[in-house]
């Protein structure tokens, strides 16, 4: 009985298609993972558009700016409107309270209650500012927020390929070590039985005559 030879190499194959395999070149054992041209693709544009976002994640180009200020111009001119819806039709019945009973504006009473008013409507547009601000921030950690879930998203993608790869190549490897666990097997097998097809040729020959 003759030794079982040569490296066994191990190879993954999914609907007939290789996906890793696991050989040896000269001493030197290797194991490759075989994309398909689709995988490749996204593979590539994973890797690709993660380095070129994230130099300028936190960066807000002009247009990225100019999408901002539109949005706040209009929330200002949203809030503005409510104000002087609010407080234009007090301040007119105002007037026109003042001036059926007095005839004018130069009294107390009138001067009393338009202040009251007026306060209230300077009350409104102060805290109309601290809106615009905290929409603002509001804006802008959302713009960051969706950035970094992109990147997310393709970092992702990017470390599911590798795990896959790593995966079909461990198998590969695996499948490897189990051929060549089995040749050593067989071999010592062999090597067992020329040894003991010796001896028995040995001792058979001893007692053969001359």
């Amino acid at each position: 009985m003759g030794k079982t030879s040569g490296y066994s190499g191990g190879t993954v194959n999914i609907n007939g298609q290789t996906k890793a395999k696991s050989y040896k070149k000269g001493n030197t054992v290797y194991t490759d993972y075989y994309m398909n041209d689709d995988e490749k693709r996204a593979y590539d544009f994973a890797q690709k558009s993660f380095a070129d976002n994230l130099p300028n994640v936190n960066v807000f180009d002009a247009g990225t700016q100019k999408k901002f200020n539109e949005q706040l111009d209009a929330y200002t001119q949203k809030g503005q409107k409510v104000i002087e819806e609010t407080y234009t039709p007090m301040l007119d019945s105002l007037k026109s309270d003042i001036a059926r009973r007095f005839g004018n504006y130069d009294n107390s009473a009138f001067m009393d209650n338009l202040n009251k008013i007026e306060n209230k409507r300077a009350d409104s547009y102060a805290a109309l500012a601290q809106d615009v601000l905290l929409q603002r921030d509001n804006l802008i950690n959302n713009e960051l927020m969706q950035r970094y879930q992109y990147l997310d998203y393709l970092q992702s993608v990017y470390n599911n390929f590798n795990n896959n790869a790593t995966g079909f190549m461990k198998q590969a490897s695996a499948n490897s070590s189990s051929g060549n666990n089995y040749n050593s097997y067989a071999n010592s097998r062999n090597s067992y039985a020329d040894y003991f097809n010796t001896l028995a040729k040995t001792a058979i020959n001893a007692y053969l005559p001359m």
